[in-house]
């Protein structure tokens, strides 16, 4: 599953630039992410680079975006050009 910010975010943007897929954005009130994009970091990390570094804690998995280790690893495959 994808991650999302939730209604907590600061707008601190601290979690903007460690998203190594271009995922976060800033939305019109709060930082947000874009579903296609999140990986979880699958791919290039171990944990999600936003949720380690986020101050408010406000970076939850999206229960309306569920994915498993392998559909977030494809992904990452395809956002790459890894893709078999």
């Amino acid at each position: 599953m994808s991650l999302k910010i939730t209604d907590d975010c600061i707008n601190c943007a601290i979690c903007e630039p460690e998203c190594p897929n271009d995922a976060i954005f800033e939305g019109q009130e709060i930082y947000e992410i874009n579903a296609k994009l999140c990986t979880e970091c699958v791919g290039h990390f171990d944990e999600p680079q936003c949720v380690m570094i986020c101050p408010v804690a406000c970076i939850p998995k999206d229960p309306q975006n569920l994915e498993s280790k392998e559909e977030l690893t494809l992904k990452y495959q395809q956002l790459t050009g890894q893709a078999s």
